[in-house]
């Protein structure tokens, strides 16, 4: 069977990811990125509540996907860390 490739080490201190060690990584953080800022137009130039409703519609299944590929593509598991105490 194949080892599974990583994209994130996980936090040395926390929960969760830390950053990228893979190239897919990195892409997967432009990625979110530009899809976190491209309702900004719309938030500065349409109706507050339309642009919200179309911000919220493009941010909340970005931030669900960005979690869970990032979980799943983590070396480890998540799990609160402190320093080198595992």
């Amino acid at each position: 069977m194949a080892e599974k490739e990583y994209w994130f080490e996980p936090k040395k201190f926390g929960y969760g990811a830390g950053k990228p060690i893979h190239w897919k990584g990195w892409a997967l953080l432009v990625a979110y990125t530009l899809l976190i800022l491209a309702p900004v137009p719309f938030l500065e130039e349409s109706d507050p509540i339309i642009g919200l409703g179309l911000a919220s519609a493009i941010w909340i299944p970005a931030t669900i996907a960005l979690i869970f590929i990032a979980r799943h593509k983590t070396r480890g598991e998540w799990k609160m860390r402190i320093g080198d105490r595992d």
